[in-house]
């Protein structure tokens, strides 16, 4: 029973922040995104948002369901076209927003550095930088349906940068969307194939700011 309490909480706060949604006009409109969510296109139209916080997928739809951010961006790897594996939070809407190649990053004079594409499970028992708030290994493995991927050093931050550079200095390997990936070698992943996906999360929206940034954001 105890693994049921969570989702059922989560449910809960949801039902109670749509009647707060409601029966107020919020003066403020928040967005929970992840780090790698937000391009520049994609910041460009936020217009109206007076709060960015940056979390993880499922905090991020967590926060909307309770009532704490009107709007999420959930990013994390999937197959292409596939939903991201969201926890259930009651009647919320999800849309897809964009889906972006990966890259496998690397130190200069890796030994394979010169390869036009990697395999992920070419580098199963490689070390790779451990960087949850930006692209969780446990995520990543069950993805491509792998073990391995040892665990080097770990990264708490949110910067996708600084998991690159941790990468291009030999700290272990990352996997991030090309245009998060600013330093280091950048070889593309080929298979599994796996995209770095965005899907907009929120709950039913009054006409006004949040439902602007909706229609900007969704095609």
């Amino acid at each position: 029973m105890r693994e049921h309490a969570g989702p059922l909480l989560l449910r809960l706060r949801a039902a109670r922040a749509d009647v707060a949604r409601l029966s107020a006009q919020p003066r403020t409109l928040t967005v929970a995104a992840g780090p790698l969510a937000l391009t520049a296109d994609t910041a460009a139209a936020l217009a109206g948002v007076t709060t960015l916080r940056i979390a993880g997928a499922a905090a991020a739809v967590a926060l909307v369901a309770s009532g704490e951010a009107d709007l999420a961006l959930a990013d994390g790897p999937a197959a292409p076209s596939d939903p991201l594996n969201l926890p259930d939070a009651g009647p919320l809407t999800t849309a897809g927003v964009r889906e972006e190649e990966l890259v496998v990053v690397l130190p200069e004079g890796h030994p394979l550095a010169g390869r036009s594409g990697l395999r992920l499970d070419d580098l199963a028992d490689a070390l790779w930088v451990d960087a949850p708030e930006v692209m969780p290994l446990d995520r990543l493995r069950a993805v491509a349906r792998l073990d391995g991927l040892r665990p080097g050093i770990r990264y708490e931050g949110h910067d996708p940068a600084v998991a690159a550079r941790l990468a291009a200095a030999g700290h272990g390997l990352t996997v991030l969307p090309a245009s998060a990936a600013p330093c280091g070698v950048r070889v593309p992943l080929a298979a599994p194939r796996i995209v770095h996906r965005v899907e907009l999360v929120h709950a039913a929206l009054p006409p006004g700011p949040a439902a602007e940034v909706v229609r900007a954001l969704t095609p």
